[in-house]
């Protein structure tokens, strides 16, 4: 079979009837796009010069978040946290897959298309996976009807585009491929409008080899990644442009973001850090929600949410039941919807793989270990390790989003009732993390270490 008779079969007539199906129902679309590696500063509406008119509308007509966290710098982990609505260290995602690997997501864990197919959803996967390549692993596996994309970074070889579990394009070809994911989640929304459905459309860009398609290349004032940006927010664009064509605008939400921050290119405006740190510029994300009538027109929330919020959230609105293993995420309706602009919840955890890094609460970001070496940099002699800070790095972020000026001195209640709760959360997670952090408070460093550096060993005897 040629892959022009595989998407020649994609097309088919659309199905009979209306929207009314899914109205009368009472359950609401969901859709939920995601770039890959975009970051914080890389929207018009987040600053930006980058030209991105869908997006700014999309905020305009819903709610834009400005302190929306993933639960992990890097790929694999936050995209396992998303579908699972828990810490991505406790399903067996710490680490990025890669095409050859043999595992993935634990086959134990239930994805939120799981439990929206068994809600009566129709459920689709435009885009990059990343949750393993065995077909055991991949999307028609783990809840989804139907897949299309390639199913693991676009620097990964090989270069595979799949439908279902077929491969249908090798090496799949970039430059096109924003285009054709956006007519495949045109097909799916015409073909399921009849019916409740999810959509969950993966972006493989902007994470680099880059490519956009004639219409966009050279046309931004930004270079190849802003062409590539503002090819991205056309395909919004042309997805809720099909949702108003097909009488769905007033029952579907709408929601937008990055699974982490960026890499080489793209801006995480005023934050530090990027991809593979868990500053704040490698883990604090855009994130926009839509739903007319639903979620409140033109309001910015600061309320501190987390990726992991998703699961509960939709599973809630759609009248799904909830997995039995206890979630991380918590019900963020009361904050969509625009009835609350507050929110407690315990502190959100950062780790590098197994290793616990740093923690989140509220506007408190505490710093308590850090690797001994730079993102992608060489490992150091000995190898890479890491440390416990000789002094716990306590940053308000309200203040400092930067995370330049220490504070832990002046706050040494903030620091105490932090460590306190940490280490109480983390007699909840697997041995390896526990072992892991045991490790990690017994490997000295030198207390001559400066703030924001990397860690250094006690120098020999």
């Amino acid at each position: 079979m040629t892959r022009r008779d595989v998407l020649g079969g994609f097309v088919g007539a659309a199905m009979a009837g209306s929207a009314a199906g899914a109205q009368t129902a009472g359950k609401p679309n969901i859709v939920f796009i995601f770039c890959d590696d975009l970051g914080y500063g890389d929207l018009g509406c987040y600053g930006s010069k980058i030209r991105t008119p869908n997006l700014d509308r999309m905020a305009a007509e819903g709610m834009r978040f400005t302190n929306f966290c993933s639960a992990d710098p890097v790929c694999s982990p936050s995209r396992a946290a998303l579908l699972t609505g828990r810490y991505p260290t406790r399903v067996g995602v710490p680490r990025v897959f890669f095409p050859q690997d043999k595992d993935g997501l634990n086959t134990d864990e239930t994805t939120l298309a799981n439990v929206l197919k068994a809600a009566g959803y129709k459920t689709m996967c435009i885009g990059k996976w990343h949750l393993g390549r065995p077909a055991e692993y991949l999307p028609t596996s783990r809840g989804f009807d139907e897949y299309y994309g390639i199913p693991y970074s676009n620097d990964m070889t090989p270069r595979v585009l799949l439908h279902n579990t077929e491969v249908i394009e090798e090496p799949a070809a970039l430059d096109t491929l924003t285009k054709r994911y956006t007519e495949q989640a045109l097909r799916f929304i015409r073909e399921s409008k009849n019916a409740p459905f999810f959509l969950y459309m993966p972006h493989t860009f902007p994470h680099i080899p880059l490519a956009a398609s004639a219409d966009f290349r050279g046309k931004s004032a930004e270079g190849l990644y802003g062409d590539v940006v503002e090819e991205l927010d056309w395909s919004v664009g042309q997805v809720l442009g099909a949702l108003k064509e097909n009488g769905l605008e007033s029952n579907t939400l709408v929601m937008f973001s990055s699974d982490n921050g960026p890499w080489y290119q793209g801006s995480a405006g005023k934050l530090r850090g990027r991809k593979n740190t868990t500053y704040e510029g490698g883990v604090r994300e855009p994130f926009i929600a839509r739903w007319p009538g639903h979620v409140p027109k033109g309001r910015v929330s600061d309320v501190v949410c987390s990726m992991m919020d998703v699961f509960p959230t939709v599973s809630k609105l759609c009248g799904a039941k909830l997995p039995e293993k206890p979630l991380d995420g918590l019900d963020i309706w009361p904050v969509l919807s625009g009835r609350t602009q507050q929110m407690e919840r315990d502190p959100l955890l950062y780790f590098n793989v197994w290793d616990l890094q740093c923690a989140r609460w509220g506007d408190w970001k505490l710093h308590v270990a850090r690797h001994n070496t730079a993102a992608y940099a060489p490992a150091p002699p000995g190898g890479i390790h890491n440390f416990a800070l000789p002094k716990p790095e306590l940053y308000n972020l309200a203040s400092d989003p930067d995370e330049s000026y220490d504070v832990a001195p002046e706050h040494p209640g903030i620091v105490q009732k932090m460590q306190a709760k940490i280490a109480s959360m983390l007699t909840t997670f697997p041995e390896p993390v526990r072992a892991a952090w045991e490790e990690t408070k017994k490997r000295a460093t030198d207390p001559g270490t400066s703030i924001g550096a990397w860690p250094r060993p006690l120098p020999p005897k």
